[in-house]
């Protein structure tokens, strides 16, 4: 309560600060000039200026998995699903799926639309300049101007990182723009993606060495030395993964030359290796049993594997519109949106997870025609993350097993798709004719989402985890494998591996690295990205994706599989092009500032 308290208090500051701006922007009959109320009255008072700060934070809404904003009833609070439904991890089973898999058939043209994170960065970007700007020549003591202006440049850095690796190249703005200023000031040309991935970078670690070590519990949230370092970490990989395999246009406006590879993945590896010796963080190892572990991680605050994580406690719709309502959305039928399951995984993700042994996931389901199974059987030695990323047949579920069968065969033989034989249902309670699976991972198991109360439905409580350590693990062994430190590379992967309670590796390669930041971080807005800078989005992309379909044996009460192919309903094929490794800026945005010209392949 505590938290929730002190968060509450933030947003109320940070509405007092609105009033206060706004009443004196109508006030025209007041004579003293409004650029002194700023001066007087905010900038000199600590709580006004970590309410500004608190609006800046709560207004970067890709904290909360890229999502456009969660926070507002206008908006689609159900965005934080988008970037795993433009992903080849999942489709959206709700009336809303088309939002996000339209621009996979049809793919992204010139109008844009998809995750777009423009306008409101550049919003929040000016309050840090001005808290940048401003704070120096306030009363305000010295420690606090240190610690707030550095987690200004820590946000401002974060949010041109997410800019620049949707649009490439985009105007880097470090000053409060006023309307007295040039033209090319007010109307600035777009920086080359190499200055805004070298800025973010060198601003990562500026304020690495002026945020504390650790944050208090009154302060959990705010970013530390390490947050930085993980933001570090993170977009030097990705400024490698642009040099090595992506090609300079529009003379560097998109684009990093390839010489400059080495340069990032070095930037990458000693950020996490800062990150690693620092002995702060582990692997949440808390639980012998390595599925319940792997669940656990997602559902414990605090734990040791938290680099950085927006908080919530279940009252998010409380003050802040549709809130965060991950488990209404995600969890089984009954009781969720539209019979829950969201987010229906794809086959293909699920074959991803090995076997303990090491074996890879693929199922034979040519060999298994005609085989009677149990889900136990089915599923037999599989990777243990994968029984706590996925809920499929028999997956238990609030004291029940979950059904996600689609016909029951008789004993003739034929198999009866609708109604019942003999008492028993001929499909199951979910939702049979998607993919089979639902997503696990953050989903809690005690919330009630039958509760049609404000906090029952929305209320949500799993803080969503922006950084954790195996992040940085996965980071540290792709950049040291491009690095040629391949024993490193090796050492960080099992050291995953051992925690997920798979078999270790004895060789490594760059598909071994791939395939375990797939498994590992599946569902953390993580796999999209990755496939755009690996610069291989054209062909994972560009597939039908296929489900699994069970059917009951009604006298053995076992299960024939196979695969459900084309799941996603689509005669052609989705859709990625080459042009779309970068965001078009958009008409609207090209129109309006005239030096700025458009990502290529895009036209009108």
């Amino acid at each position: 309560m505590d938290n929730k308290r002190q968060y509450i208090k933030n947003i109320q500051k940070w509405f007092l600060l609105s009033f206060i701006l706004v009443f004196a922007s109508c006030n025209v009959l007041d004579k003293e000039p409004l650029d002194v109320i700023p001066e007087t009255i905010v900038w000199d008072d600590e709580i006004l200026v970590d309410a500004f700060l608190t609006g800046a934070y709560l207004n970067t809404t890709v904290l909360n998995n890229e999502a456009d904003d969660v926070s507002n009833t206008s908006k689609p609070f159900f965005s934080i699903f988008y970037i795993n439904n433009v992903s080849d991890e999942s489709k959206s089973t709700s009336n809303f799926s088309g939002n996000a898999y339209q621009y996979r058939v049809n793919g992204l043209k010139i109008g844009g639309g998809l995750l777009e994170y423009w306008e409101k960065p550049y919003k929040v970007i000016r309050s840090l300049n001005e808290i940048i700007e401003r704070l120096p020549s306030s009363s305000v003591s010295e420690s606090f101007k240190k610690q707030k202006i550095a987690e200004a440049r820590f946000l401002r850095a974060f949010n041109y990182f997410y800019m620049v690796k949707r649009y490439g190249g985009i105007p880097l703005i470090t000053k409060v723009q006023q309307i007295t200023d040039s033209e090319d000031a007010l109307y600035p040309k777009r920086n080359t993606e190499k200055e805004v991935y070298d800025f973010v970078i060198s601003e990562a670690k500026a304020v690495s060495e002026l945020l504390p070590e650790k944050v208090s519990d009154t302060e959990w949230g705010r970013p530390s030395k390490y947050t930085a370092l993980a933001l570090l970490s993170r977009a030097a990989l990705y400024a490698g993964s642009i040099a090595q395999y992506g090609t300079v246009q529009l003379e560097g406006v998109v684009g990093i030359d390839n010489g400059q590879t080495n340069h990032y993945y070095q930037e990458s590896f000693d950020a996490s290796e800062a990150i690693i010796k620092s002995g702060l963080y582990r692997l949440y190892n808390e639980n012998l049993d390595k599925a319940a572990n792997f669940r656990e991680l997602f559902l414990t605050k605090r734990n040791s594997e938290v680099i950085f994580a927006v908080q919530h406690d279940g009252s998010d719709r409380d003050y802040s519109g549709a809130g965060w309502c991950y488990d209404y959305f995600q969890c089984p039928f009954p009781n969720g949106w539209a019979n829950g399951i969201h987010d229906a995984p794809y086959l293909e993700l699920i074959e991803a997870f090995e076997y303990t042994d090491g074996k890879p996931g693929t199922l034979d389901l040519d060999a298994l025609k005609g085989q009677l199974l149990t889900t136990q059987e089915l599923w037999l030695n599989k990777d243990p993350r994968f029984f706590a990323t996925f809920y499929t047949q028999d997956t238990q579920w609030q004291d029940r097993n979950l059904d996600f069968y689609n016909g029951i065969r008789k004993e003739d033989g034929t198999i009866l798709t609708t109604g019942s034989y003999n008492g028993v249902l001929a499909n199951g309670d979910q939702k049979s004719t998607q993919t089979g699976f639902g997503v696990l991972k953050y989903l809690d198991e005690k919330k009630d989402n039958g509760n049609s109360s404000t906090a029952g439905i929305f209320g949500s409580s799993q803080d969503f985890i922006i950084f954790r350590y195996a992040e940085i693990l996965l980071n540290y062994a792709e950049s040291a494998y491009a690095l040629g430190r391949v024993d490193i590379a090796l050492n960080a992967l099992n050291q995953i591996r051992e925690r997920a309670g798979i078999k270790e590796l004895s060789t490594i390669d760059n598909e071994k690295i791939r395939n375990e930041r797939r498994v590992e971080l599946a569902f953390e807005g993580h796999r999209y990205w990755d496939l755009r800078r690996w610069r291989i989005a054209e062909d994972y992309l560009s597939r039908h994706m296929s489900g699994i379909r069970y059917i009951l044996d009604f006298t053995t009460r076992k299960f024939l599989v196979e695969r459900r192919l084309k799941v996603d309903g689509a005669v052609n094929p989705p859709i990625f092009k080459s042009e779309n490794y970068y965001f078009p800026i958009t008409m609207d945005r090209t129109a309006n500032n005239p030096n700025l010209v458009e990502n290529p392949g895009y036209s009108n």
